[in-house]
């Protein structure tokens, strides 16, 4: 299952040489990552109120393929790879048409209240499985 969501490059995302700044790009995938969990069914403010916990990226890998520029029609592509009782790897991929701009590696655990590990909730687990 892959989730696709559009991101239109605007002036404020670009740097002095019109390119997208590179950390716009985490913005993005995160964008996308949000939207894909609300696609899920999963209402984020119910997850932190009912199991107290919240999502938290723990680890990123990234590499920088091609620029984009303002105004780009961009797109963002999430997969899930791998789900344990306390991770979720997802590959993300920031396309322009079918070129490859920026693609990352991101791993998602959850956290409660006092910012410790806590098992994924058992239905999001269900739910990828």
């Amino acid at each position: 299952m892959v989730h696709t969501f559009p991101i239109r490059v605007y002036y404020e995302d670009t740097d002095m040489a019109g390119i997208v700044y590179y950390a716009n790009y985490l913005r993005y995938i995160e964008r996308a990552r949000s939207d894909w969990v609300r696609g899920l069914g999963v209402d984020q403010n119910a997850m932190r109120r009912d199991d107290g916990v919240v999502f938290a990226v723990r680890r990123v890998e990234a590499d920088y393929h091609h620029p984009a520029k303002f105004d780009d029609e961009l797109e963002v592509r999430t997969s899930v790879t791998t789900v344990t009782g306390a991770r979720l790897v997802m590959d993300q991929h920031v396309l322009r048409g079918e070129e490859l701009i920026f693609s990352a590696q991101v791993t998602i655990v959850c956290i409660n209240e006092t910012g410790h590990p806590a098992r994924l909730p058992a239905n999001i687990r269900l739910m990828l499985h």
